[in-house]
This record gives structure tokens, C-alpha cells and sequence, in this order.
């Protein structure tokens, strides 16, 4: 056999010590990477948080258009249409021109929703706004942000609260999906409960959840916003889908086709909805 040379003393341990320097190289690496991004996600944010007062002085102005059917939505900084383009691009926006579109009627579309509200801010500050309106359309969609200090009991009586003052025709949505699985536990328990409290008053749930899993991981690429947080105009389309088919089941059923001919017969005026 060939003789093989022996290794020079301390090699094995001067290979160890490369080995180290590099592992130690990379950890660092991923560190500061990891903390660019952090610093990249608070900079978005604080961008984003320039936009709040702009949307909703938006909602507030257009809540004044009159229209011949009254849309009111309940919720959060999702309602509000934080992280899109626009605020109309928001999934109350695009749900309002599938309204318009559909029933050929003008929609007055007030947005009772505040940005980072739980449900806690709901029931103090929205409710005693909606006692003020009969919706012909109503979108709920609260909760999201009760996760960051999770408390059942609480969420379940708020929401409680919620649902008791809302029409029964109000369409409510579930919990949206949240992707990493220490949020997703405690998402779980909010939406057993919120479907419990959907289907103990008769009201239509809308699965936002499901939609919004179905898109899977690689979309929070695509349908989110800078801050890794708010959905972008395509993640408002896919909250507006999973509306949808809950929006067109009420639109028939409280607008039939031949309405207006009904209407002008018997003398009703076309403006009858849009009424606070």
C-alpha cells in the first residue's frame, strides 16, 4: 500500500478552527440580515402608518355620497384599506363596485372600521356608531387583532356583544390566515369561537380563513404589503372573493331582479336605501 503522509501536527485542530470561523461567519451573517430586515419592516410600517389619517378621512368624505343602497362595514385596518394603493382597493371597495355592478343601484358605503381596532374598541366605538344606520349590506370582519394579547374569555364577549347588534342578514367573517404556527394555534380557538356564535344566531359565515390558506405560503410574497403585516391590492381581491359569493346570496335575496319595476309601480322612490 502506498504510504499516506502524516497530517502536520495541529492540522485537525487548525481545520476545526476554519470550520468555527465560518459557522460563526455564516451566524452572524443570518443575524444582521435578520435585523435588515426587521429594521426594513419597522421603516414600512411607520410608512404605512402616514397613510391611516389619509384613508380615513377618504371613508369619512364618501360616507356623505348618497345612494340607493346602504353598505356599512364593521372592522379593523383591513376594512380601512391599509396597504393598498388606494382606499377603495380595499376589500370593502372592490365589494362595493361588485354591489353597484350587480344591482345596477348606486351604494353609499359607510366604513365604521379604525385602524388596530380589537374587539374590545369595536363594541366601544363602532356599535353606538351602527345603531345610527340600516344597513341593506353589512360586512363584519374583527378579531385579527386581538391575537397580539390573547385573551378567549374577553374576545368571547365582545364579539358576543358584536353579533347580538348586528342585522341578522350581516355577513361575518372568520379569522384570516395568519401562516406561522404560534399565531395559528390561537387563531384557531378565535375562530371555533366565532363560528360557534355565527351559527348560534343565524348569521352567514364567511370563510376568510380557508381562502386565504388556500393561496398558501409563497403568496405572502405577492399579497402583502412592506410590512409583512397588511394584505397589497392582490391579498384585498382575495379578501373580497371570499365575500363574494356571501354578497351575491344577499344581493338576490334583498334586491330581485324587477325591484325597480316593483318599486315605481307602487310609487317607492329609487333612493329607498343609502338611509341612516
Amino acid at each position: 500500500m502506498p504510504h499516506q503522509p502524516d497530517r502536520p501536527p495541529g492540522a485537525a485542530a487548525a481545520s476545526a478552527v476554519v470550520t468555527v470561523a465560518v459557522l460563526g461567519g455564516a451566524v452572524l451573517a443570518a443575524r444582521a440580515a435578520w435585523r435588515r430586515f426587521r429594521a426594513s419592516i419597522t421603516r414600512n410600517s411607520l410608512i404605512l402608518n402616514e397613510t391611516l389619517p389619509v384613508h380615513s378621512k377618504w371613508w369619512r368624505d364618501h360616507a356623505k355620497v348618497r345612494g340607493e343602497i346602504l353598505y356599512v362595514a364593521m372592522g379593523d385596518s383591513a376594512a380601512q384599506g391599509i396597504g393598498a394603493s388606494r382606499p377603495d382597493h380595499s376589500y370593502v371597495g372592490v365589494l362595493a363596485r361588485l354591489i353597484r355592478d350587480t344591482t345596477g343601484r348606486t351604494v353609499r358605503v359607510v366604513n365604521l372600521s379604525v385602524s388596530g381596532a380589537t374587539t374590545a374598541l369595536a363594541v366601544q366605538d363602532q356599535l353606538p356608531k351602527l345603531a345610527k344606520y340600516r344597513p341593506d349590506v353589512m360586512t363584519v370582519s374583527i378579531g385579527a387583532n386581538d391575537i397580539a394579547k390573547w385573551d378567549p374569555e374577553a374576545f368571547e364577549a365582545n364579539l358576543r356583544a358584536i353579533l347580538d347588534a348586528v342585522p341578522p342578514h350581516a355577513l361575518v367573517a372568520d379569522l384570516p390566515f395568519f401562516y406561522f404556527p404560534h399565531n395559528e394555534r390561537k387563531v384557531a380557538v378565535a375562530n371555533e369561537i366565532l363560528r360557534r356564535l355565527v351559527d348560534e344566531r343565524g348569521l352567514a359565515l364567511v370563510r376568510l380563513h380557508r381562502e386565504t390558506r388556500l393561496r398558501g405560503f409563497r403568496r405572502i410574497f405577492t399579497h402583502f404589503a412592506n410590512d409583512w403585516f397588511h394584505p397589497n391590492d392582490h391579498g384585498y381581491r382575495v379578501w373580497a372573493d371570499a365575500f363574494r359569493p356571501a354578497v351575491l346570496a344577499t344581493l338576490a335575496e334583498r334586491f330581485p331582479a324587477g325591484d325597480d319595476e316593483t318599486d315605481a309601480a307602487a310609487g317607492v322612490p329609487a333612493d329607498v336605501g343609502g338611509r341612516a
